[in-house]
């Protein structure tokens, strides 16, 4: 009477041998596969993220001319300009 829970038991474990053997080797096929679209991912660029890249220069140029516009009217403000500066164009 006591072997049988013995056989019993050893098939349950012997069953979750197998299945992580063939997890492990799923494992190693697909490994390859993925590193490629890795690659592949990284190497090439999508239309989303073209347009995200150019929408970010597009707003960091936005601000930085009007961070200069700013400076421009501060200038003409307080009476220190540059030789450069046209305060006829800073709004009054």
């Amino acid at each position: 009477m006591k072997l049988l829970p013995l056989l019993a038991m050893s098939a349950v474990l012997s069953g979750c041998v197998v299945g992580q053997v063939a997890e492990t080797a799923v494992d190693v096929v697909t490994l390859p596969v993925k590193a490629v679209s890795a690659g592949v991912d990284a190497a090439t660029t999508s239309q989303s993220e073209a347009d995200e890249k150019r929408g970010r220069e597009m707003r960091k140029a936005d601000e930085e001319r009007g961070r200069q516009a700013r400076q421009l009217a501060e200038r003409c403000r307080t009476g220190k300009t540059l030789p450069s500066d046209d305060c006829r164009l800073v709004p009054r």
